[in-house]
């Protein structure tokens, strides 16, 4: 047995060794996270630009082609039109954004969100208890609804439909990959082609970045703001796999108890 002297001496010199690992342990998994983050961003950066390039492709072949005829029409080809397909009206894209801003399910989300930065206690300038709490779902909540706002206003500016169309096809890898790129594009004009979205890269930053120089403490940065931008990001491609993969139909659970987020739609038309 070590004199209790000795050990109090070196009481403190463990503690802080045991901290300086603990801190190195959660770094390298935010490292981790991060590199997986930036990888999925460009991965879906990457695939949402060669659909529009192959959708302007094919559009550019079929002007050559019809001007070799003689013929001055131009046709767009039949995996961009929908003949179905309906422009949302302004009453549902207003009551889309005020569900997806301040519904149940921003919130819903929030509060998990917050959970978990109480968890890690970060930023650990907030500390604990339900103040620690408040500020960070705030700080969530906040994030959601300038992002959210972002999307919206943009859209309307470059006058892109913000609903969420599931896939026509089948199979559960062509409709995950629809899911993840839907993330990144959106529909416009009459007929609603698909086209790379401006406002839905945009928005997931513009809501870090407001975070960051709004109400974060003053030590965040540009860094930061890039590293939140993703986990919004990706949280957006969590809620288009849910609005692919569930149903929310008339007789859906969702429907039942009056939270079936009108953001998707499960037809061809808005709802």
């Amino acid at each position: 047995m070590k004199p209790l002297n000795e050990r109090m001496r070196t009481a403190p010199r463990h503690n802080q060794q045991l901290k300086r690992s603990t801190c190195v342990a959660e770094r390298s998994v935010n490292d981790v996270l991060e590199m997986s983050i930036r990888l999925v961003f460009v991965a879906l950066f990457l695939a949402a630009l060669m659909m529009t390039l192959s959708i302007r492709a094919r559009a550019q072949s079929t002007l050559i082609a019809n001007e070799t005829t003689n013929t001055l029409e131009v046709s767009t080809p039949p995996v961009t039109i929908d003949i179905d397909y309906q422009q949302p009206t302004e009453r549902t894209k207003i009551k889309n954004y005020i569900f997806d801003t301040y519904g149940p399910y921003p919130v819903a989300g929030s509060l998990t969100a917050a959970g978990m930065s109480q968890f890690t206690n970060s930023p650990p300038e907030w500390k604990q208890g339900f103040v620690g709490y408040s500020k960070r779902f705030g700080s969530d909540f906040g994030i959601v609804g300038v992002g959210t706002t972002t999307r919206y206003a943009l859209a309307e500016l470059f006058r892109e439909d913000t609903l969420y169309y599931r896939c026509e096809c089948s199979g559960f890898l062509p409709r995950l990959s629809h899911a993840a790129v839907s993330t990144l594009t959106a529909r416009r004009g009459i007929d609603g082609h698909r086209v790379f979205s401006v406002p839905a890269l945009i928005a997931p930053y513009a809501g870090a970045t407001t975070a960051v120089y709004g109400w974060y403490p003053d030590r965040f940065g540009a860094k930061d703001a890039f590293r939140i931008g993703n986990y919004s990001l990706l949280s957006y491609v969590g809620g288009n796999i849910l609005l692919e993969f569930f149903y929310r139909g008339p007789h859906s659970l969702l429907s039942r108890v009056h939270l079936n987020n009108s953001h998707g739609s499960p037809v061809r038309g808005p709802n």
